[in-house]
């Protein structure tokens, strides 16, 4: 059993995380109602740059590392993002379009990448112990 003061430290940092990881996205996505310009493109970079820190930390907690490895979590995301980056290749113009496209294809192959190695092993069930964990 873990001490409250555990407990504690385990909800603010998670909190935190969750935190930068949504500010992230919004300045990521946002930043072109409020700012012009140079500032526009920083904070753009740099929230993507957050969202992908605190997302990838995020990703390494067992309950969500189980989430993302179940193999209907990972059919989902590999048919989603494979649709997503063949429409976006005909519905988007230019460098845009390839752009979108190219990236939603890689992660609908990362997605296939973990149903091959999910067939290779048995998918193992992480021990979490709360909602935070």
């Amino acid at each position: 059993m873990k001490s409250l003061l555990t407990t504690v430290k385990s909800f603010i940092a998670n909190l935190l995380l969750w935190s930068f990881f949504i500010g992230g996205l919004t300045a990521s996505t946002a930043s072109g109602a409020v700012l012009d310009g140079t500032a526009k493109t920083a904070a753009t970079y740099t929230g993507i740059a957050v969202s992908l820190l605190a997302g990838s930390r995020i990703a390494k907690k067992p309950r969500i590392k189980a989430f993302l490895s179940k193999p209907s979590t990972l059919w989902f995301l590999f048919l989603f993002n494979g649709g997503v980056a063949v429409a976006s290749y005909f519905a988007m113009d230019g460098v845009k379009g390839i752009a979108t496209a190219a990236g939603m294809g890689l992660v609908s192959l990362g997605a296939a990448g973990g149903l091959i190695a999910a067939r290779r092993k048995p998918v193992v069930e992480a021990r979490a112990e709360g909602p935070w964990v």
